[in-house]
């Protein structure tokens, strides 16, 4: 189990877990902070591998005077077409077929009725065939858009553990697997990269570079323990807010390589209001087992009635059956007593109808039916005020945030999950357990690189003719969530693939299609 997470020497980050042997290169990639713990991954393909697959507009509410012109809600609407039909986004398809009935899907739209607040689906980029109105029908493959093998999505509610069928529309399936396959471009995995360093006119190594004659990038083999590098004219960082944001910041104070960035690098971080708590042992059977991870959205002021102090979504939540006894775990000690029992008895019951036959197949029907059949899951997403900073502490990354400026946004989210809990006549309502120790997770870092459009103001140019290019560097671009000026209240995925397609088009002056 330990092996699944990102834990390297090279590479040294506080972090909540000590591998025996001291190095794993798996998916997960845990941060540990003072006031906020932050989950990524590590793998090709970024994010999207462990993400819950939504793709969400944010109102134009959001795109406050932090956003630069160039980049509103209108100028990024056409690029948040294209990603959308790059990426396969859709609701869970609704046509008639049992298998496909979500129930957590029905409790959350009850309840949403219940508040008076509005409930829709959501668009997810998983794959249920090529052709939207008639959905390939579960298990079944066929090659998507661009070439790859894919399975219609199986419901398995493994989405933010890896997609192990090849579901989940993420980057090797599309963007990615056309940069291979159709370009050529070349993929080098377990590879760290160290340093950035510009070059003069003769090739050397130069800090007072601009970067007009290229960069030589430092890399390390993880597989081999051995360091290379490599020479080019351009270079696009997309290591995710914390990963683009410490390598630059290593380059200019650790090594010295890029001392002309703009102080404004590591400023204005967000966790984007992330919130994750569990309503328990309702009156109401929500299956948190089966699904995609999350399916629809309910609207606390942030559509509606927009709220910039209290706005977030509401989105339902599932998990795999390997998770259902750690739930169990953070019940109160007198459900979890009740709860123990009651699924040790309904064990028993199934051992004996199982003999001769599966014992595996037993333990996982008490896990998923007596556990945590009754079990909500409820993910929040909100505006916080993307007011934290990352710096460097003894040449680590260090993330500065308070959680009580986002006070009223989290008190909003306390008081939803209290009511949620009471329309469908639950036992508890349990936040995560880290909440009571005044400490956050969140799983979309954003800000650290932001657009501006100067150096006073950002860390990366929003005009169009050089959008995502850092200021001071020719040619030095990033393209992933540090480039977002502030918290956006919904997923994150729409928004860092809209502005993606920017910096490409300002990279190649050719504007995006779907057809890559």
């Amino acid at each position: 189990m330990s092996q699944g997470f990102w834990n390297v020497p090279e590479e040294p980050h506080p972090r909540p877990l000590d591998i025996e042997g001291g190095a794993s290169t798996g998916l997960f990639d845990i941060r540990d902070y003072a006031e906020i713990d932050v989950v990524l991954c590590a793998g090709y393909g970024g994010g999207s591998l462990i993400y819950a697959n939504v793709f969400m507009e944010p109102p134009v509410e959001v795109f406050d005077e932090r956003w630069p012109a160039t980049c509103k809600k209108d100028q990024l609407q056409p690029y948040y077409k294209v990603a959308k039909e790059v990426l396969g986004s859709r609701p869970i398809p609704l046509n008639g077929d049992p298998r496909r009935r979500v129930q957590r899907t029905e409790v959350f739209q009850r309840v949403a009725r219940d508040m008076g607040r509005d409930s829709e689906l959501v668009d997810l980029n998983v794959f249920f065939g090529n052709d939207f109105a008639n959905p390939l029908p579960i298990g079944e493959q066929d090659k998507n858009r661009y070439g790859a093998t894919q399975t219609s999505c199986v419901y398995c509610a493994e989405c933010d553990i890896g997609c192990n069928t090849h579901s989940k529309n993420t980057l090797d399936l599309n963007y990615l697997f056309v940069a291979e396959h159709r370009y050529g471009a070349e993929v080098r995995t377990e590879t760290l990269v160290q340093k950035i360093a510009p070059l003069n006119a003769g090739g050397q190594d130069d800090p007072p570079a601009d970067g007009t004659h290229g960069f030589r990038i430092y890399c390390r083999s993880l597989i081999e323990s051995v360091d290379t590098s490599f020479v080019t004219q351009r270079v696009v960082l997309s290591a995710g807010t914390l990963g683009s944001t410490e390598l630059l910041l290593r380059c200019k104070e650790v090594f010295g390589t890029l001392p002309h960035l703009s102080p404004r690098l590591g400023q204005q971080f967000s966790g984007n209001g992330d919130f994750l708590s569990f309503v328990m042992q309702g009156t109401q059977a929500s299956n948190p087992n089966y699904g995609p991870v999350i399916t629809q959205r309910t609207d606390f002021n942030l559509f509606k009635n927009f709220d910039r102090d209290r706005a977030f979504v509401l989105e339902d939540a599932s998990y795999p059956h390997l998770l259902a006894w750690f739930i169990e775990g953070i019940k109160p000690p007198h459900m979890r007593a009740r709860g123990l029992k009651r699924a040790v008895l309904s064990l028993w019951q199934r051992f004996k109808r199982y003999r001769g036959g599966s014992v595996a197949g037993a333990l996982r029907e008490t896990l998923t039916d007596d556990v945590s059949y009754d079990t909500n899951v409820l993910l929040c997403m909100g505006l916080d005020r993307a007011d934290g900073e990352m710096r460097l502490r003894e040449g680590r990354l260090d993330v500065r945030w308070k959680m009580k400026s986002a006070a009223k946004l989290y008190q909003a989210i306390l008081d939803a999950g209290r009511a949620f809990k009471a329309k469908v006549k639950a036992g508890c309502f349990i936040p995560l357990p880290s909440w009571k120790a005044k400490h956050n997770v969140t799983v979309h870092p954003l800000g650290g690189c932001v657009l501006g459009d100067t150096p006073a103001t950002g860390v990366t140019s929003a005009a169009r003719a050089n959008f995502g290019q850092v200021f001071n560097y020719q040619g030095l671009y990033v393209a992933d969530g540090a480039l977002i000026p502030t918290a956006v209240g919904a997923n994150p995925t729409a928004t860092i693939s809209a502005l993606c397609e920017m910096v490409a088009e300002g990279i190649t002056g050719q504007v995006p299609d779907a057809s890559l």
